[in-house]
Protein backbone atom coordinates (compact mmCIF):
# COMPACT_ATOMS: atom_id res chain seq x y z
CA UNK A 1 0.00 0.00 0.00
CA UNK A 2 1.27 3.46 -0.94
CA UNK A 3 0.46 5.60 2.08
CA UNK A 4 0.32 8.84 0.06
CA UNK A 5 -2.52 7.71 -2.19
CA UNK A 6 -4.77 5.76 0.15
CA UNK A 7 -8.47 6.63 0.00
CA UNK A 8 -10.01 7.85 3.27
CA UNK A 9 -12.55 5.40 4.64
CA UNK A 10 -15.48 6.08 6.97
CA UNK A 11 -15.89 2.84 8.92
CA UNK A 12 -19.34 2.37 10.50
CA UNK A 13 -19.83 -0.15 13.30
CA UNK A 14 -22.46 -0.52 16.02
CA UNK A 15 -19.80 -1.66 18.52
CA UNK A 16 -16.06 -1.32 19.19
CA UNK A 17 -14.05 -3.52 21.56
CA UNK A 18 -11.02 -1.39 22.43
CA UNK A 19 -10.60 -2.17 26.13
CA UNK A 20 -12.41 -4.30 28.68
CA UNK A 21 -13.58 -1.28 30.67
CA UNK A 22 -14.73 0.80 27.66
CA UNK A 23 -18.19 -0.73 27.33
CA UNK A 24 -18.79 -0.09 23.64
CA UNK A 25 -18.83 -3.77 22.65
CA UNK A 26 -20.89 -6.94 23.02
CA UNK A 27 -18.94 -9.63 21.22
CA UNK A 28 -16.91 -10.66 18.21
CA UNK A 29 -18.17 -7.97 15.84
CA UNK A 30 -16.99 -5.26 18.23
CA UNK A 31 -13.69 -6.97 19.02
CA UNK A 32 -12.97 -7.17 15.29
CA UNK A 33 -13.83 -3.47 14.83
CA UNK A 34 -11.61 -2.49 17.77
CA UNK A 35 -8.69 -4.52 16.43
CA UNK A 36 -9.29 -3.10 12.95
CA UNK A 37 -8.96 0.52 14.03
CA UNK A 38 -5.92 -0.22 16.22
CA UNK A 39 -4.30 -1.92 13.22
CA UNK A 40 -5.20 1.08 11.04
CA UNK A 41 -3.48 3.42 13.49
CA UNK A 42 -0.36 1.21 13.50
CA UNK A 43 0.10 1.71 9.73
CA UNK A 44 -1.34 5.26 9.59
CA UNK A 45 -4.16 4.18 7.29
CA UNK A 46 -6.75 6.98 6.85
CA UNK A 47 -9.66 5.11 8.42
CA UNK A 48 -12.27 7.19 10.25
CA UNK A 49 -14.37 4.98 12.57
CA UNK A 50 -17.89 6.03 13.53
CA UNK A 51 -20.05 4.51 16.26
CA UNK A 52 -22.43 5.26 19.12
CA UNK A 53 -21.51 6.28 22.67
CA UNK A 54 -23.35 3.70 24.74
CA UNK A 55 -24.34 4.95 28.18
CA UNK A 56 -24.84 1.45 29.62
CA UNK A 57 -23.05 -0.69 27.05
CA UNK A 58 -24.07 -4.32 26.76
CA UNK A 59 -25.45 -6.31 29.68
CA UNK A 60 -23.48 -7.19 32.78
CA UNK A 61 -24.51 -10.83 33.12
CA UNK A 62 -24.02 -12.50 36.48
CA UNK A 63 -25.13 -15.89 37.85
CA UNK A 64 -27.73 -16.05 40.63
CA UNK A 65 -27.86 -18.47 43.58
CA UNK A 66 -29.84 -20.99 41.48
CA UNK A 67 -27.22 -21.05 38.75
CA UNK A 68 -29.17 -18.95 36.25
CA UNK A 69 -27.94 -15.81 34.45
CA UNK A 70 -29.47 -12.41 35.15
CA UNK A 71 -28.80 -9.05 33.52
CA UNK A 72 -27.93 -5.72 35.08
CA UNK A 73 -27.05 -2.34 33.61
CA UNK A 74 -24.90 0.51 34.88
CA UNK A 75 -24.31 4.05 33.66
CA UNK A 76 -20.70 4.54 32.60
CA UNK A 77 -18.73 7.79 32.42
CA UNK A 78 -15.48 8.06 30.44
CA UNK A 79 -13.26 11.03 31.23
CA UNK A 80 -10.91 10.39 28.28
CA UNK A 81 -13.56 11.20 25.64
CA UNK A 82 -13.03 14.56 23.93
CA UNK A 83 -15.91 16.84 22.94
CA UNK A 84 -15.57 17.76 19.25
CA UNK A 85 -17.95 20.70 19.73
CA UNK A 86 -20.03 19.29 16.87
CA UNK A 87 -23.72 18.39 17.06
CA UNK A 88 -25.85 17.03 14.23
CA UNK A 89 -29.60 16.51 13.99
CA UNK A 90 -31.54 13.51 12.69
CA UNK A 91 -35.27 12.80 12.52
CA UNK A 92 -36.71 9.98 14.64
CA UNK A 93 -40.52 9.62 14.53
CA UNK A 94 -40.65 13.04 12.77
CA UNK A 95 -38.95 14.64 15.79
CA UNK A 96 -35.52 16.29 15.72
CA UNK A 97 -32.95 14.36 17.74
CA UNK A 98 -29.67 16.12 18.46
CA UNK A 99 -26.52 13.97 18.43
CA UNK A 100 -23.41 15.20 20.20
CA UNK A 101 -20.14 13.96 18.67
CA UNK A 102 -17.30 12.77 20.90
CA UNK A 103 -13.91 11.43 19.84
CA UNK A 104 -11.07 9.34 21.28
CA UNK A 105 -7.77 7.80 20.22
CA UNK A 106 -6.98 6.81 23.81
CA UNK A 107 -6.37 3.11 23.09
CA UNK A 108 -3.88 3.51 20.26
CA UNK A 109 -6.68 3.50 17.69
CA UNK A 110 -7.61 5.64 14.70
CA UNK A 111 -9.62 8.56 16.07
CA UNK A 112 -13.05 7.10 16.85
CA UNK A 113 -16.11 9.37 16.57
CA UNK A 114 -19.06 8.46 18.80
CA UNK A 115 -22.57 9.92 18.52
CA UNK A 116 -24.50 10.50 21.75
CA UNK A 117 -28.19 11.35 22.25
CA UNK A 118 -27.98 11.49 26.07
CA UNK A 119 -27.88 15.30 26.23
CA UNK A 120 -30.22 17.84 27.87
CA UNK A 121 -31.87 19.09 24.66
CA UNK A 122 -33.26 15.63 23.79
CA UNK A 123 -36.33 13.78 24.98
CA UNK A 124 -34.73 10.79 23.26
CA UNK A 125 -31.73 10.25 25.53
CA UNK A 126 -32.59 6.51 25.56
CA UNK A 127 -31.47 5.93 21.95
CA UNK A 128 -27.79 5.52 22.87
CA UNK A 129 -28.59 3.77 26.16
CA UNK A 130 -28.15 0.03 25.66
CA UNK A 131 -26.21 -1.79 22.96
CA UNK A 132 -28.45 -4.43 21.32
CA UNK A 133 -31.05 -4.00 24.04
CA UNK A 134 -34.09 -4.43 21.81
CA UNK A 135 -34.93 -5.35 18.23
CA UNK A 136 -37.80 -3.09 17.07
CA UNK A 137 -38.25 0.67 17.22
CA UNK A 138 -35.29 1.19 19.54
CA UNK A 139 -32.94 -0.61 17.12
CA UNK A 140 -34.14 1.45 14.14
CA UNK A 141 -33.64 4.67 16.12
CA UNK A 142 -30.08 3.59 16.93
CA UNK A 143 -29.44 2.77 13.27
CA UNK A 144 -30.77 6.17 12.18
CA UNK A 145 -28.28 7.83 14.55
CA UNK A 146 -25.39 5.59 13.44
CA UNK A 147 -26.04 5.73 9.68
CA UNK A 148 -27.72 9.04 8.90
CA UNK A 149 -26.15 10.79 11.89
CA UNK A 150 -22.74 9.33 11.07
CA UNK A 151 -22.72 10.78 7.54
CA UNK A 152 -23.92 14.14 8.86
CA UNK A 153 -21.15 14.07 11.50
CA UNK A 154 -18.50 13.58 8.81
CA UNK A 155 -19.92 16.58 6.94
CA UNK A 156 -20.05 18.75 10.06
CA UNK A 157 -16.49 17.80 11.03
CA UNK A 158 -15.29 18.63 7.52
CA UNK A 159 -13.69 15.21 7.04
CA UNK A 160 -13.56 14.26 3.34
CA UNK A 161 -14.55 10.63 2.72
CA UNK A 162 -13.79 8.50 -0.36
CA UNK A 163 -15.24 5.17 0.79
CA UNK A 164 -18.01 4.26 3.26
CA UNK A 165 -17.46 0.83 4.83
CA UNK A 166 -20.40 -0.76 6.67
CA UNK A 167 -19.32 -3.36 9.24
CA UNK A 168 -22.58 -5.38 9.16
CA UNK A 169 -26.01 -4.17 8.05
CA UNK A 170 -26.61 -1.83 11.02
CA UNK A 171 -25.16 1.09 9.03
CA UNK A 172 -27.23 0.60 5.85
CA UNK A 173 -29.16 3.82 6.51
CA UNK A 174 -25.91 5.75 5.93
CA UNK A 175 -26.29 4.88 2.24
CA UNK A 176 -29.90 6.14 2.33
CA UNK A 177 -28.49 9.47 3.54
CA UNK A 178 -25.89 9.46 0.73
CA UNK A 179 -28.69 8.89 -1.79
CA UNK A 180 -30.77 11.70 -0.23
CA UNK A 181 -27.78 14.08 -0.45
CA UNK A 182 -27.31 13.35 -4.14
CA UNK A 183 -31.03 13.68 -4.92
CA UNK A 184 -31.15 17.04 -3.13
CA UNK A 185 -28.30 18.08 -5.47
CA UNK A 186 -30.45 17.34 -8.51
CA UNK A 187 -29.81 13.65 -9.22
CA UNK A 188 -32.64 11.22 -9.93
CA UNK A 189 -33.08 8.30 -7.53
CA UNK A 190 -31.48 5.93 -10.07
CA UNK A 191 -28.48 8.22 -10.56
CA UNK A 192 -28.09 8.74 -6.81
CA UNK A 193 -28.29 5.00 -6.06
CA UNK A 194 -25.74 4.20 -8.76
CA UNK A 195 -23.33 6.90 -7.55
CA UNK A 196 -23.76 5.82 -3.91
CA UNK A 197 -22.94 2.20 -4.79
CA UNK A 198 -19.59 3.40 -6.13
CA UNK A 199 -18.72 4.81 -2.68
CA UNK A 200 -19.95 1.99 -0.42
CA UNK A 201 -18.41 -1.36 0.57
CA UNK A 202 -20.09 -3.83 2.92
CA UNK A 203 -19.02 -6.63 5.27
CA UNK A 204 -21.48 -9.38 6.18
CA UNK A 205 -20.82 -11.53 9.26
CA UNK A 206 -23.94 -13.62 9.74
CA UNK A 207 -24.20 -17.03 8.01
CA UNK A 208 -27.63 -17.74 9.53
CA UNK A 209 -30.49 -16.19 7.55
CA UNK A 210 -32.62 -15.67 10.66
CA UNK A 211 -29.75 -13.73 12.25
CA UNK A 212 -29.94 -11.05 9.55
CA UNK A 213 -32.01 -8.13 10.79
CA UNK A 214 -35.33 -7.22 9.16
CA UNK A 215 -37.91 -4.48 9.79
CA UNK A 216 -41.46 -4.02 8.46
CA UNK A 217 -41.65 -1.06 6.05
CA UNK A 218 -44.47 0.48 8.12
CA UNK A 219 -42.20 0.56 11.15
CA UNK A 220 -39.31 2.10 9.20
CA UNK A 221 -41.67 4.76 7.84
CA UNK A 222 -43.10 5.48 11.31
CA UNK A 223 -39.54 5.88 12.67
CA UNK A 224 -38.64 8.35 9.83
CA UNK A 225 -36.03 5.96 8.43
CA UNK A 226 -37.17 6.55 4.82
CA UNK A 227 -35.25 9.83 5.11
CA UNK A 228 -36.99 11.52 2.17
CA UNK A 229 -37.14 8.45 -0.08
CA UNK A 230 -40.44 6.88 -1.14
CA UNK A 231 -41.80 3.58 0.13
CA UNK A 232 -41.27 2.05 -3.31
CA UNK A 233 -37.62 3.18 -3.41
CA UNK A 234 -36.93 1.79 0.06
CA UNK A 235 -38.59 -1.51 -0.88
CA UNK A 236 -36.46 -1.77 -4.03
CA UNK A 237 -33.34 -1.45 -1.88
CA UNK A 238 -34.16 -3.83 0.98
CA UNK A 239 -37.44 -5.61 0.24
CA UNK A 240 -40.53 -5.92 2.43
CA UNK A 241 -39.82 -6.62 5.22
CA UNK A 242 -36.68 -4.53 4.79
CA UNK A 243 -33.61 -6.74 5.21
CA UNK A 244 -30.55 -4.80 6.40
CA UNK A 245 -28.13 -7.31 4.85
CA UNK A 246 -29.94 -7.33 1.49
CA UNK A 247 -29.84 -3.52 1.60
CA UNK A 248 -26.10 -3.59 2.31
CA UNK A 249 -25.56 -5.93 -0.64
CA UNK A 250 -27.58 -3.72 -3.02
CA UNK A 251 -26.12 -0.42 -1.80
CA UNK A 252 -22.46 -1.42 -2.21
CA UNK A 253 -20.09 -1.87 -5.15
CA UNK A 254 -18.44 -4.86 -3.47
CA UNK A 255 -19.07 -6.91 -0.32
CA UNK A 256 -17.05 -9.36 1.70
CA UNK A 257 -17.53 -12.30 4.00
CA UNK A 258 -15.07 -12.82 6.85
CA UNK A 259 -13.43 -16.15 5.92
CA UNK A 260 -13.09 -18.16 2.71
CA UNK A 261 -15.64 -20.80 3.75
CA UNK A 262 -17.97 -18.03 4.89
CA UNK A 263 -17.75 -16.45 1.41
CA UNK A 264 -19.00 -19.73 -0.10
CA UNK A 265 -21.82 -19.85 2.47
CA UNK A 266 -22.79 -16.20 1.94
CA UNK A 267 -22.84 -16.50 -1.85
CA UNK A 268 -25.14 -19.52 -1.60
CA UNK A 269 -27.30 -17.80 0.99
CA UNK A 270 -27.84 -14.59 -1.00
CA UNK A 271 -27.74 -15.95 -4.56
CA UNK A 272 -31.42 -15.04 -5.15
CA UNK A 273 -30.86 -11.34 -4.34
CA UNK A 274 -31.09 -9.43 -7.61
CA UNK A 275 -28.77 -6.47 -8.12
CA UNK A 276 -26.44 -7.35 -5.26
CA UNK A 277 -22.70 -6.76 -5.16
CA UNK A 278 -20.21 -9.61 -5.45
CA UNK A 279 -19.22 -11.20 -2.12
CA UNK A 280 -15.51 -11.97 -1.78
CA UNK A 281 -13.71 -13.55 1.17
CA UNK A 282 -11.40 -11.47 3.37
CA UNK A 283 -10.58 -13.48 6.47
CA UNK A 284 -10.69 -11.66 9.79
CA UNK A 285 -7.53 -11.05 11.79
CA UNK A 286 -6.42 -9.83 15.22
CA UNK A 287 -4.36 -6.96 16.61
CA UNK A 288 -1.40 -8.93 17.93
CA UNK A 289 -0.06 -6.31 20.40
CA UNK A 290 -3.46 -6.40 22.15
CA UNK A 291 -3.84 -10.18 22.36
CA UNK A 292 -0.45 -11.92 22.21
CA UNK A 293 1.60 -12.15 25.41
CA UNK A 294 4.99 -10.49 24.88
CA UNK A 295 6.72 -13.27 26.83
CA UNK A 296 5.47 -15.85 24.32
CA UNK A 297 6.60 -13.71 21.39
CA UNK A 298 10.04 -13.27 22.95
CA UNK A 299 10.43 -16.98 23.74
CA UNK A 300 9.38 -17.88 20.19
CA UNK A 301 11.66 -15.35 18.48
CA UNK A 302 14.68 -16.06 20.68
CA UNK A 303 14.17 -19.83 20.69
CA UNK A 304 13.64 -19.74 24.45
CA UNK A 305 11.86 -22.23 26.68
CA UNK A 306 8.34 -21.93 25.28
CA UNK A 307 6.92 -24.55 27.65
CA UNK A 308 8.24 -22.82 30.78
CA UNK A 309 6.87 -19.46 29.62
CA UNK A 310 3.51 -21.03 28.80
CA UNK A 311 3.36 -22.70 32.24
CA UNK A 312 4.03 -19.33 33.87
CA UNK A 313 1.13 -17.76 31.93
CA UNK A 314 -1.07 -20.79 32.67
CA UNK A 315 -0.36 -20.37 36.41
CA UNK A 316 -1.49 -16.75 36.13
CA UNK A 317 -4.71 -17.94 34.47
CA UNK A 318 -5.25 -20.48 37.25
CA UNK A 319 -4.79 -17.70 39.85
CA UNK A 320 -7.27 -15.55 37.91
CA UNK A 321 -9.80 -18.42 37.85
CA UNK A 322 -9.37 -18.96 41.62
CA UNK A 323 -9.93 -15.26 42.24
CA UNK A 324 -13.06 -15.13 40.04
CA UNK A 325 -14.66 -18.48 40.88
CA UNK A 326 -13.03 -19.85 44.03
CA UNK A 327 -12.02 -23.01 42.12
CA UNK A 328 -8.41 -24.22 42.12
CA UNK A 329 -7.34 -26.00 38.94
CA UNK A 330 -4.22 -28.13 38.55
CA UNK A 331 -1.41 -26.56 36.51
CA UNK A 332 -0.06 -29.98 35.49
CA UNK A 333 -3.34 -31.18 33.97
CA UNK A 334 -4.74 -30.32 30.54
CA UNK A 335 -6.71 -27.08 30.58
CA UNK A 336 -9.23 -26.45 27.79
CA UNK A 337 -10.54 -22.94 27.14
CA UNK A 338 -13.93 -22.18 25.59
CA UNK A 339 -15.19 -18.59 25.66
CA UNK A 340 -17.75 -17.26 23.22
CA UNK A 341 -21.31 -16.04 22.89
CA UNK A 342 -23.90 -18.48 24.25
CA UNK A 343 -25.59 -19.23 20.92
CA UNK A 344 -27.04 -22.69 20.18
CA UNK A 345 -25.01 -23.21 16.98
CA UNK A 346 -21.74 -22.81 18.90
CA UNK A 347 -22.65 -25.89 21.00
CA UNK A 348 -20.78 -24.91 24.18
CA UNK A 349 -21.94 -28.09 25.89
CA UNK A 350 -21.19 -30.58 23.09
CA UNK A 351 -18.33 -32.05 25.13
CA UNK A 352 -20.88 -33.17 27.77
CA UNK A 353 -23.24 -34.82 25.25
CA UNK A 354 -22.09 -38.39 25.99
CA UNK A 355 -21.40 -38.35 29.76
CA UNK A 356 -20.41 -42.02 29.88
CA UNK A 357 -17.39 -41.18 27.70
CA UNK A 358 -16.22 -37.87 29.15
CA UNK A 359 -17.17 -38.25 32.84
CA UNK A 360 -14.16 -40.36 33.97
CA UNK A 361 -11.76 -37.72 32.61
CA UNK A 362 -13.61 -34.91 34.37
CA UNK A 363 -13.83 -36.79 37.66
CA UNK A 364 -10.11 -37.58 37.62
CA UNK A 365 -9.26 -34.00 36.61
CA UNK A 366 -7.31 -35.25 33.60
CA UNK A 367 -9.42 -32.86 31.53
CA UNK A 368 -10.20 -29.40 32.93
CA UNK A 369 -12.49 -27.01 31.03
CA UNK A 370 -13.03 -23.30 31.57
CA UNK A 371 -16.07 -21.70 29.94
CA UNK A 372 -17.18 -18.10 29.64
CA UNK A 373 -19.76 -16.28 27.56
CA UNK A 374 -22.91 -14.18 27.66
CA UNK A 375 -26.36 -14.88 26.25
CA UNK A 376 -28.30 -12.01 24.71
CA UNK A 377 -30.64 -10.61 27.41
CA UNK A 378 -33.71 -11.63 25.36
CA UNK A 379 -32.40 -15.04 24.28
CA UNK A 380 -33.90 -17.70 26.54
CA UNK A 381 -32.19 -20.53 24.64
CA UNK A 382 -28.81 -18.86 25.13
CA UNK A 383 -29.54 -18.44 28.84
CA UNK A 384 -30.38 -22.15 29.11
CA UNK A 385 -26.93 -22.92 27.67
CA UNK A 386 -25.30 -20.74 30.35
CA UNK A 387 -27.40 -22.40 33.09
CA UNK A 388 -26.37 -25.82 31.79
CA UNK A 389 -22.67 -24.89 31.90
CA UNK A 390 -23.08 -23.63 35.48
CA UNK A 391 -24.80 -26.93 36.36
CA UNK A 392 -21.80 -28.80 34.92
CA UNK A 393 -19.50 -26.71 37.12
CA UNK A 394 -21.50 -27.82 40.17
CA UNK A 395 -21.43 -31.43 39.01
CA UNK A 396 -17.66 -31.48 38.37
CA UNK A 397 -16.34 -28.87 40.83
CA UNK A 398 -12.67 -29.82 40.43
CA UNK A 399 -12.55 -29.71 36.64
CA UNK A 400 -15.27 -27.49 35.13
CA UNK A 401 -15.44 -23.72 35.60
CA UNK A 402 -17.83 -21.10 34.24
CA UNK A 403 -16.55 -17.51 34.54
CA UNK A 404 -19.49 -15.10 34.66
CA UNK A 405 -19.80 -11.73 32.92
CA UNK A 406 -17.52 -12.50 29.98
CA UNK A 407 -15.43 -9.56 28.77
CA UNK A 408 -12.15 -8.76 27.01
CA UNK A 409 -10.14 -9.41 30.18
CA UNK A 410 -11.47 -12.97 30.50
CA UNK A 411 -11.00 -13.51 26.76
CA UNK A 412 -7.36 -12.42 26.92
CA UNK A 413 -6.57 -14.55 29.98
CA UNK A 414 -8.10 -17.69 28.46
CA UNK A 415 -6.55 -17.32 25.00
CA UNK A 416 -3.12 -16.86 26.60
CA UNK A 417 -3.15 -19.40 29.40
CA UNK A 418 -5.19 -22.41 28.21
CA UNK A 419 -3.47 -25.47 26.73
CA UNK A 420 -6.21 -26.20 24.18
CA UNK A 421 -8.66 -23.87 22.48
CA UNK A 422 -11.85 -25.81 21.81
CA UNK A 423 -14.25 -24.76 19.06
CA UNK A 424 -17.12 -26.96 17.93
CA UNK A 425 -19.78 -24.99 16.02
CA UNK A 426 -22.23 -26.52 13.58
CA UNK A 427 -20.42 -26.11 10.27
CA UNK A 428 -20.84 -23.83 8.26
CA UNK A 429 -22.45 -21.47 10.79
CA UNK A 430 -19.27 -19.96 12.31
CA UNK A 431 -18.39 -17.00 10.10
CA UNK A 432 -14.78 -16.60 11.27
CA UNK A 433 -13.94 -16.95 14.98
CA UNK A 434 -11.05 -14.70 15.94
CA UNK A 435 -10.57 -16.14 19.45
CA UNK A 436 -8.87 -19.16 17.88
CA UNK A 437 -6.37 -16.86 16.17
CA UNK A 438 -5.51 -15.26 19.51
CA UNK A 439 -4.99 -18.68 21.06
CA UNK A 440 -2.88 -19.92 18.13
CA UNK A 441 -0.48 -16.96 18.29
CA UNK A 442 -0.04 -17.57 22.02
CA UNK A 443 0.94 -21.18 21.37
CA UNK A 444 -2.43 -22.45 22.63
CA UNK A 445 -3.33 -25.34 20.33
CA UNK A 446 -6.64 -25.21 18.48
CA UNK A 447 -8.85 -28.28 18.53
CA UNK A 448 -11.67 -27.31 16.22
CA UNK A 449 -14.36 -28.27 13.75
CA UNK A 450 -13.29 -27.21 10.23
CA UNK A 451 -15.35 -24.03 10.22
CA UNK A 452 -14.73 -20.29 10.06
CA UNK A 453 -11.03 -19.44 9.77
CA UNK A 454 -9.69 -22.87 10.83
CA UNK A 455 -9.82 -24.63 7.41
CA UNK A 456 -7.37 -21.98 6.18
CA UNK A 457 -4.93 -22.45 9.06
CA UNK A 458 -5.16 -26.06 10.18
CA UNK A 459 -2.33 -28.46 9.45
CA UNK A 460 -3.85 -31.38 11.32
CA UNK A 461 -1.53 -32.83 13.95
CA UNK A 462 1.15 -30.19 13.31
CA UNK A 463 -0.23 -26.80 14.46
CA UNK A 464 -3.41 -28.04 16.13
CA UNK A 465 -6.14 -30.59 15.45
CA UNK A 466 -9.23 -30.77 13.32
CA UNK A 467 -12.38 -32.32 14.72
CA UNK A 468 -14.07 -34.45 12.08
CA UNK A 469 -13.88 -34.05 8.35
CA UNK A 470 -15.98 -31.00 7.45
CA UNK A 471 -19.22 -32.99 7.58
CA UNK A 472 -22.40 -30.94 7.02
CA UNK A 473 -26.10 -31.75 7.30
CA UNK A 474 -29.20 -29.76 8.19
CA UNK A 475 -30.30 -32.62 10.46
CA UNK A 476 -28.81 -31.28 13.68
CA UNK A 477 -29.39 -34.49 15.60
CA UNK A 478 -27.25 -36.41 13.09
CA UNK A 479 -24.67 -33.62 12.92
CA UNK A 480 -24.32 -33.29 16.70
CA UNK A 481 -23.83 -37.05 17.15
CA UNK A 482 -21.28 -37.17 14.31
CA UNK A 483 -19.36 -34.21 15.71
CA UNK A 484 -19.42 -35.33 19.34
CA UNK A 485 -18.01 -38.72 18.27
CA UNK A 486 -15.30 -36.90 16.32
CA UNK A 487 -14.59 -34.57 19.25
CA UNK A 488 -14.08 -37.48 21.67
CA UNK A 489 -11.93 -39.32 19.15
CA UNK A 490 -9.62 -36.34 18.61
CA UNK A 491 -9.47 -35.31 22.25
CA UNK A 492 -8.99 -38.73 23.84
CA UNK A 493 -6.89 -40.47 21.17
CA UNK A 494 -4.75 -37.61 19.90
CA UNK A 495 -4.71 -34.58 22.21
CA UNK A 496 -4.42 -36.35 25.58
CA UNK A 497 -1.61 -38.76 24.61
CA UNK A 498 0.41 -35.87 23.15
CA UNK A 499 -0.08 -33.67 26.22
CA UNK A 500 0.65 -36.32 28.84
CA UNK A 501 3.21 -38.50 27.03
CA UNK A 502 5.02 -36.40 24.43
CA UNK A 503 5.85 -32.92 25.68
CA UNK A 504 8.49 -32.42 22.97
CA UNK A 505 5.85 -32.94 20.27
CA UNK A 506 3.49 -30.58 22.09
CA UNK A 507 6.10 -27.81 22.18
CA UNK A 508 6.91 -28.41 18.53
CA UNK A 509 3.19 -27.95 17.76
CA UNK A 510 3.09 -24.75 19.82
CA UNK A 511 5.93 -23.34 17.71
CA UNK A 512 4.21 -24.39 14.50
CA UNK A 513 0.95 -22.83 15.70
CA UNK A 514 2.67 -19.47 16.23
CA UNK A 515 4.70 -19.69 13.02
CA UNK A 516 1.70 -20.42 10.77
CA UNK A 517 -0.62 -17.72 12.15
CA UNK A 518 1.37 -14.71 13.41
CA UNK A 519 1.55 -12.94 10.03
CA UNK A 520 -1.32 -14.49 8.09
CA UNK A 521 -3.95 -13.65 10.71
CA UNK A 522 -2.65 -10.25 11.88
CA UNK A 523 -4.47 -6.99 11.13
CA UNK A 524 -1.79 -5.76 8.68
CA UNK A 525 -2.66 -8.55 6.21
CA UNK A 526 -6.38 -7.87 6.65
CA UNK A 527 -6.01 -4.12 6.10
CA UNK A 528 -3.84 -4.71 3.02
CA UNK A 529 -6.60 -6.88 1.60
CA UNK A 530 -9.36 -4.38 2.37
CA UNK A 531 -7.41 -1.60 0.66
CA UNK A 532 -6.28 -3.60 -2.36
CA UNK A 533 -9.51 -5.53 -2.94
CA UNK A 534 -12.26 -3.25 -1.60
CA UNK A 535 -11.24 0.37 -1.05
CA UNK A 536 -8.96 1.12 -4.03
CA UNK A 537 -10.90 0.95 -7.31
Amino acid sequence: MNEQKLPSVAYFSMEYGLHSDFKMYAGGLGILAGDYIKGAKDINAPIIPIGLKWKQGYTDQKIDANGNPYDSYHNYVYDFLEDTGVKVTVKVRKTDVVCKVWKTDYFGNSTLYLLDTDIPENNDAWITGQLYGWFGEERIAQEIVLGIGGVKAMRALGIPIDVYHFNEGHAALAAIELIREKMSGGNTFEEAWKATREEVVFTTHTPIKEGNETHPLDRLEYMSAFNGLTREQIERIGGDPFNMTVAGLRLSRISNAVAQLHADTANKMWKEVAGRSDIIGITNAIHTPTWVDERITQAYEENGDLWAVHQEIKSELIDFIKERSGISLNADNLLIGFSRRAAPYKRSDLIFSQPEIIEPYLESGKIQIVFSGKAHPLDDNGKKIVSNLVAMMKKYPKSVVFLENYDMTIGAQLTRGSDIWLNNPRRPLEASGTSGMKAAMNGVLNCSILDGWWPEACIDGENGWQIGDGFETTDFEVLDKHDSDALYDTLLNRVLPTYYENQAKWVQMMKKSIETTRTEFATKRMLDEYYNRMYIK
